[in-house]
């Protein structure tokens, strides 16, 4: 992982529109935590692979993730109401985001994605904002653990974990999502420069189902 400042930490993020550059509210989101994370989820043997992460904070840093905790998911159908592991060794940062783009191989839709996510201040306020911990009152619980959710069609979700509750889901979050031609970023970022394969779990499981296996 790399943190560039200043205006570099814009560059990070080329391709993206430039109104979401000149919303940057730098130092605008104190936070009562040192590190927020965020991790990845997919469907149950629908299985996807990160391969590039840039993230601009609220601070005006940029990071550059390309050791990435992989996704992980048992979701059935539909999106379980309390998926994501909190921690992750590697998918960290300082303060709230206000941008995310990353690079993704559907290994079910044998393609290459470019996801770019842009979060509005009702994301960073509840990042920022703490309750008593469900399981211990006197602890505090902070919403500091984003989940990314990544399934067939391209489909991007994202949650913040919810003290104990069901996720929360972030509907202001602004969510778009390229493949083939529109690629910029992620042009030629892959896992599988040699295609795609299915596993014999994956053929198991969506044998009979319908494509996309699922409402996400």
């Amino acid at each position: 992982m790399k943190i560039i400042t200043g205006l570099l930490s814009l560059s990070l993020l080329a391709g993206c529109s430039s109104h979401a550059q000149t919303q940057t509210q730098k130092g605008n989101f104190k936070a009562p935590w040192d590190e927020w994370y965020f991790t990845f989820s997919t469907p149950k043997a629908l299985p996807a692979q990160v391969t590039l992460v840039k993230l601009l904070d609220t601070d005006g840093y940029g990071y550059v993730f390309q050791t990435i905790d992989q996704p992980q998911g048992k979701s059935v159908g539909a999106w379980s109401k309390y998926i994501g592991k909190g921690f992750s060794p590697f998918n960290k940062a300082k303060a709230p985001p206000q941008m995310i783009k990353f690079c993704w191989d559907s290994i079910i839709d044998k393609k290459v994605y470019e996801t770019t996510l842009f979060f509005l201040p009702d994301t960073q306020n509840k990042m920022i904002s703490t309750e008593p911990d469900w399981y211990n009152a006197k602890e505090t619980y902070y919403f500091r653990y984003m989940v990314i959710g990544l399934a067939p069609e391209g489909k991007v979700r994202v949650w913040l974990q919810n003290n104990g509750r069901p996720n929360l889901l972030q509907s202001s979050t602004k969510i778009t999502t390229v493949s083939g031609k529109d690629l910029d970023m992620c042009k030629g970022e892959t896992n599988f420069p040699d295609g795609y394969e299915y596993s014999e779990g994956m053929k198991s499981f969506i044998k009979d189902k319908k494509y996309p296996y699922g409402s996400w």
